[in-house]
C-alpha cells in the first residue's frame, strides 16, 4: 500500500514576549523552512477600553487617556484631542500657544524617531546607536519635565493652548540642543545609512506599493515612503505651520530602507521647525482668556463673581461642549492620529472615536509578511513603527 505524504506548514507564536514584536503583538506565522507562508495579527491583549472610559469623563479628565495611547509620542495625542475640542467649541488658541504645540509636536516627532529608528537597529543588530539615541532622549524628556513635571504623560496640551507658559530659559536651553542634535543624526547616518548590512537587512523588504498603501489606509511615513505627497501639517496647516518651511520628504520603493531614510531626514526637519519656532515665537497668553473654558487664578477673580461661578463650575464639572460632531487630526509622529467627537451639550464626550495610525499599519502585515524570510518579519515591524497602546486602546 503506498502511503501519501502531506506536507503542513509549521506554525509559531512569534510574540508577545519576543523581544521584537514592540509590544503585546502576537503573530501567528505559518513556515514553510524559514519562508512565511502566512502571518496572522492578533491583538486584544492590551485591550482597556480606552474609548469607552472617555465617554464617562470631563474633556479635561479626558485628556490623559490620550498620554498613555501611544506612549512613545504622547503629546501628539493630546494635541488632537484639543484641536477636536477646539472645534466644538470654536475656540481661538493664543499665538504663542500655537508655537509652543509646534515646538512640542516637533520634540515628539525626533522623541518618536529616536526610540523606533535605534530599537528597530537593535533588532537587526546594532547596539550602539540604541545606547546613543537614549543619552538625547534623555534631554529631550528633560524638556518635557520642565514644563509639564513629567518626563512621559505631560498633560501638558490642553482644550485652549497649553497648561503654563515655558520656564525661563527654556528656548535658549532647546536652541543649543537643536544645534549640537544635528551632529547626532549625521554620527547615526555614518554608523547605519550605508552599512553593508543594514542594507541587505532593509533594501527590498516591505515594500508597500501606492496602491496597498490607499487600500489599507496608511498615512506618515508609510504613506510618504510609497512616494504619496500627504503630509497634515501642509494640507491642512493647523497652528502655526503655514508660517515655517519645511520639507516632507517622499520615498521612491517603498521598501523598508526608505521607511529609514525618510525618518532620519524627518527629525532634521523637525530641529528646522524648532529653531524658527525658536525665532519667530510672540509674547502673550498661553491659553485662552475664556474663563468659562479655563481655569483661572484664584488671585485673578477676586474681583468678579462671576468669574468665580465660573471658576467652580469648571472645576467641578468641567466645562460644556455644543452639540456637534466633529473630526481633527494631527500628523503624529506615526501618521494620521485623529480623533471624531459626539457631543450633547454635556460636560462629558457622548462618543469619542480615536484614529490610530499603527491599527491601519498592522493590517498590511499579513500582505507583506508572506513569502519572505522569517528574519525579514523582524525588519518589517521595525519600520512600521508599531506601539500596542494605540492598537489596543
Amino acid at each position: 500500500m503506498k502511503l501519501k505524504s502531506k506536507i503542513k506548514t509549521f506554525k509559531l507564536n512569534f510574540g508577545p514576549q519576543h523581544p521584537s514584536a514592540h509590544g503585546v503583538l502576537r503573530l501567528v506565522l505559518s513556515l514553510s523552512g524559514e519562508i512565511v507562508k502566512k502571518a496572522e495579527p492578533h491583538i486584544g491583549l492590551l485591550h482597556r477600553g480606552t474609548e469607552k472610559l472617555i465617554e464617562h469623563k470631563t474633556y479635561l479628565q479626558a485628556l490623559p487617556y490620550f498620554d498613555r495611547l501611544d506612549y512613545v509620542s504622547a503629546m501628539a495625542q493630546e494635541h488632537s484631542f484639543s484641536l477636536v475640542v477646539e472645534k466644538a467649541l470654536k475656540l481661538n488658541v493664543p499665538l504663542r500657544a500655537q508655537y509652543i504645540r509646534v515646538i512640542f509636536s516637533e520634540i515628539t516627532r525626533i522623541l518618536n524617531h529616536l526610540m523606533g529608528l535605534t530599537t528597530h537597529a537593535l533588532d537587526i543588530g546594532a547596539l550602539s546607536p540604541f545606547l546613543w539615541a537614549f543619552d538625547e532622549r534623555e534631554k529631550l524628556m528633560e524638556f518635557y519635565e520642565r514644563v509639564s513635571g513629567a518626563r512621559m504623560h505631560a498633560a501638558y496640551i490642553r482644550p485652549g493652548g497649553v497648561s503654563q507658559d515655558l520656564p525661563l530659559g527654556f528656548l535658549d536651553d532647546l536652541f543649543l540642543f537643536s544645534i549640537q542634535f544635528l551632529s547626532r543624526i549625521n554620527e547615526l547616518e555614518i554608523f547605519l545609512t550605508k552599512n553593508r548590512i543594514w542594507k541587505q537587512r532593509l533594501i527590498g523588504v516591505g515594500i508597500v506599493s501606492k496602491e496597498m498603501a490607499y487600500t489599507f489606509g496608511c498615512s506618515g511615513v508609510v504613506l510618504r515612503g510609497s512616494g504619496i505627497s500627504w503630509d497634515l501639517r501642509k494640507c491642512y496647516s493647523y497652528e502655526v505651520y503655514k508660517n515655517l518651511n519645511f520639507s516632507s520628504i517622499l520615498g521612491i520603493y517603498g521598501d523598508c530602507y526608505d521607511r529609514f531614510l525618510i525618518r532620519m531626514e524627518e527629525m532634521r526637519q523637525s530641529i528646522f521647525l524648532i529653531i524658527q519656532c525658536i525665532n519667530l515665537i510672540p509674547n502673550g497668553f498661553v491659553k485662552s482668556q475664556d474663563s468659562k473654558i479655563q481655569l483661572v487664578l484664584k488671585e485673578n477673580i477676586k474681583n468678579s463673581m462671576e468669574a468665580v461661578i465660573h471658576f467652580f463650575k469648571t472645576f467641578s464639572s468641567g466645562f460644556s461642549v455644543p452639540k456637534s460632531s466633529i473630526y481633527s487630526a494631527v500628523e503624529a509622529p506615526k501618521g494620521e492620529f485623529g480623533v471624531f467627537l459626539v457631543s450633547d451639550k454635556s460636560s462629558i464626550p457622548y462618543r469619542c472615536k480615536i484614529r490610530s495610525p499603527g491599527f491601519f499599519h498592522l493590517q498590511s502585515i499579513r500582505y507583506l509578511a508572506k513569502n519572505v524570510f522569517l528574519a525579514d518579519v523582524v525588519a518589517l515591524i521595525g519600520t512600521l513603527d508599531l506601539v500596542f497602546g494605540e492598537i489596543d486602546r
